[in-house]
């Protein structure tokens, strides 16, 4: 354990600008459901409505929580958002334990720090130390979030301390895998795997009998029923699993040797696939992985916004000031609701498409990208390789969203013509998408050491704008700063044609300014 609190400062200096955003980031979506809930159901009669409304809508139920959390105010805060902020709080704990374990070892930094006065233990101590700092900030800042707004300070507090339990569990879990699989995506992609798992347990047991609820560690964060019960065993359910799966990393630790994991890699071929014939099937190849997994998720989450259509109506009419926040008010509900799930599911493609057009910058500062420069594949080939990836991919990740929710939505009105409807309503939000991957080719060419902060900054932006414009009352100027505020709002609104093609040859000129800025500089600074 020598070391430790060496290097736990080091990783608290390395994650002093990243850390931050993904605290801001749960905060804020607490706070700002704590705010709207309180103003939209603050009255025992408004409850009574949401409680007749919701209380046996299946679909709802799985995305949310147990009903049991309607019967106050804050249980309808903890029911609304809890299982989102569990699944931010999970990431938050997963990339800051498996950046600072396998990805060390991955990339040989571990070596070094292993070279000085550093014990065997001690980076595997100092990463869990940092992902329970970082969660029990979640705690008191949720903590704050809540109790500032008005809600019961007992209350408040189980809130806060049931996020960092889904934090600290799956921090725990991370260490186990970091010991297990030899590379960090591996890591990752268990830990990812587990997750969903853990929501889709949890969705079935609230929606049946519950007993499946209790296999899932948001289940057991949920079933503390803060404001509704205030049950505070259920923590000792994330603790346990937790002290255990550390107990088992720290056991593995000491059987492997450094930089490999339990599960040896899978031997490659002896020669090159065909399918790598060149950059454009290297890039594909090295992308597919993350495209297959954000395409299920949107398809499933667009069955599961699409499963409700039927009944949103009737909803929105018992509750008439959460209409208020459709686009178009009360004019058309259904095709509102619609335009505001799409719109959403436009921001998540916007993210994979970021995450894509940055692993450019991956490959460069890793090296990896000079191999292939070596050969006859120039620079205008190579961003274009992944730039077909991102481009292509977010088409096809909105493409699958519409598909779920047409095809969800048009089991429960018997209409199998929303299926190809919503598909290409969802497909009407893709030049938007692509204007923000451009803006991530722009900073890539041009400020390159910025361009991650830049490029999820320009995302969050456009989050803000359309979530909240109307909430925060923001400026004219401010929304129109978005391409989103640019797209027609279908199916509300008619298809215009126009305003597609001005963001399509904005998008263009920015890639075309960014490939002129990527040709100038030099690799790998």
């Amino acid at each position: 354990m020598t070391g430790t609190l060496g290097l736990l400062r080091f990783m608290l200096r390395r994650e002093r600008f990243g850390l931050p955003w993904w605290l801001l980031g749960a905060t804020l979506l607490v706070l700002i459901q704590s705010t709207q809930s309180q103003t939209l159901y603050g009255t025992p009669e408004a409850l009574e409505k949401l409680r007749h409304s919701i209380g046996g809508n299946t679909a709802v139920i799985a995305m949310s929580g147990p009903t049991r959390l309607l019967d106050a105010i804050g249980g309808e805060v903890v029911f609304e958002i809890l299982g989102f902020v569990s699944i931010v709080v999970a990431l938050m704990s997963m990339f800051l334990v498996g950046r600072h374990t396998r990805a060390e070892e991955e990339t040989g930094r571990a070596e070094l720090l292993r070279s000085a006065r550093v014990g065997k233990r001690a980076p595997l101590a100092a990463a869990l130390s940092l992902a329970a700092l970082a969660n029990l900030a979640v705690a008191v800042l949720v903590f704050a979030a809540t109790a500032g707004t008005g809600l019961p300070v007992g209350g408040s507090l189980l809130f806060g301390l049931a996020t960092a339990a889904v934090g600290i569990t799956f921090a725990a879990l991370t260490a186990l895998a970091a010991q297990v699989f030899e590379n960090a995506r591996a890591v990752y992609g268990a830990v990812a795997l587990v997750l969903g798992a853990a929501y889709v347990l949890r969705a079935a047991g609230d929606v049946g009998n519950g007993a499946l609820s209790w296999a899932s560690p948001i289940g057991w964060s949920q079933r503390t029923f803060p404001y509704t019960g205030d049950r505070w065993w259920p923590l000792l359910l994330a603790l346990c699993t937790s002290a255990l799966l550390v107990a088992g990393a720290v056991a593995l630790l000491g059987h492997r040797d450094f930089g490999a994991g339990l599960v040896p890699p899978r031997p490659g071929r002896p020669t090159a696939s065909p399918a790598l014939r060149n950059a454009y099937a290297l890039a594909w190849r090295l992308q597919r992985g993350s495209l297959i997994g954000w395409a299920a998720g949107l398809f499933l989450l667009g069955a599961a916004y699409g499963s409700i259509g039927d009944t949103i109506e009737q909803y929105f009419l018992d509750n008439p000031e959460v209409a208020k926040f459709l686009p178009g008010g009360t004019a058309d509900l259904v095709d509102a609701y619609l335009a505001l799930t799409v719109g959403l599911s436009a921001l998540l493609a916007a993210a994979y498409g970021v995450a894509a057009t940055l692993r450019l910058r991956g490959e460069e500062t890793s090296g990896r990208a000079e191999p292939v420069l070596a050969t006859a594949t120039g620079r205008g080939t190579w961003l274009a390789s992944h730039l077909s990836v991102s481009l292509a991919g977010s088409a096809l990740v909105l493409l699958t969203f519409g598909l779920g929710e047409g095809l969800a939505y048009g089991l429960t009105v018997s209409d199998a013509g929303q299926i190809p409807r919503l598909a290409a309503v969802a497909l009407a939000y893709l030049p938007a998408v692509w204007l923000i991957v451009a803006v991530v080719v722009l900073v890539l060419g041009w400020l390159p050491r910025a361009s991650a902060a830049l490029a999820w900054v320009a995302v969050g932006y456009c989050a803000v704008i359309a979530l909240f414009a109307d909430s925060f009352d923001l400026p004219g100027w401010s929304r129109r700063a978005s391409p989103f505020a640019h797209t027609p709002q279908v199916p509300l609104d008619n298809l215009g044609v126009a305003p597609l093609l001005v963001i399509g040859l904005v998008a263009a000129s920015l890639v075309a300014a960014g490939y002129a800025g990527l040709r100038r500089r030099d690799l790998g600074y």
